[in-house]
């Protein structure tokens, strides 16, 4: 596969077609290749890095105006870190692009969170010099803001605490939370549960452990009231 194959698939399309070869690019390509001109991504990666956590802060600045500072701070960060960016770029099959040394191909570099890591950051930071920061918003838009919105990141989002706060406004309303069902062997559990306010079901969700699927029955019912 090429770097048209890649645009096609993200079906955006680059002005300078050097400067998205060049987030691919890893280091130990560069030092085996002395003889060409190549750059590696670090700089890009350093500069994806900064639009990368702006274009995330904007995004949940506006989408949760009711959080407080702290609780936007930890969010970000459980978008903004190594597992979750080695995550995107694996969706989006970034791993099959990355220029790569023989001998870091040998030790199964193209696979090393780090690498696929810095190689979404340096992508992110490519885009913006080629196209702008609109442009990285929309792609944000499409591949990271959409996965924030379904309750991807559960463990940054405290959809009880936010349901409980909503109810309290009615000061005779009741939470409760149950477990209505678990699929699954013990290895791959998978769990059922909803959430009743005043005895009537208002969210169901499904999740890997009994909290998360708490979490995501809460949001169900977060939506159905703030719709």
């Amino acid at each position: 596969m090429n770097f048209k194959d890649l645009q096609k698939e993200l079906k955006i399309f680059f002005h300078d077609q050097k400067i998205l070869e060049q987030a691919f690019t890893h280091s130990s390509y560069v030092n085996e290749h002395k003889n060409r001109i190549h750059q590696d991504n670090e700089r890009l990666e350093f500069l994806g890095d900064a639009v990368l956590e702006l274009g995330i802060s904007q995004y949940l600045y506006r989408e949760f105006p009711n959080k407080a500072e702290g609780e936007l701070t930890k969010l970000r960060a459980s978008i903004v870190c190594e597992p979750a960016l080695v995550k995107f770029a694996k969706e989006l099959h970034f791993d099959k692009f990355v220029l790569l040394g023989k001998g870091e191909e040998r030790t199964g570099g193209r696979k090393r969170p780090a690498l696929l890591a810095d190689v979404f950051e340096a992508f992110i930071g490519a885009l913006y010099l080629d196209q702008g920061f609109e442009v990285v918003v929309s792609f944000l838009k499409q591949h990271v803001y959409l996965k924030v919105k379904e309750g991807a990141f559960l463990h940054g989002l405290d959809y009880k605490s936010q349901l409980q706060e909503l109810i309290q406004q009615n000061k005779h309303a009741e939470i409760e939370y149950e477990i209505i069902a678990e699929h699954g062997p013990a290895h791959d559990r998978e769990f059922v549960a909803h959430v009743k306010i005043n005895q009537e079901v208002s969210g169901k969700g499904q999740g890997r452990t009994k909290k998360e699927s708490e979490q995501r029955a809460a949001k169900r019912a977060l939506d159905l009231h703030q719709s």
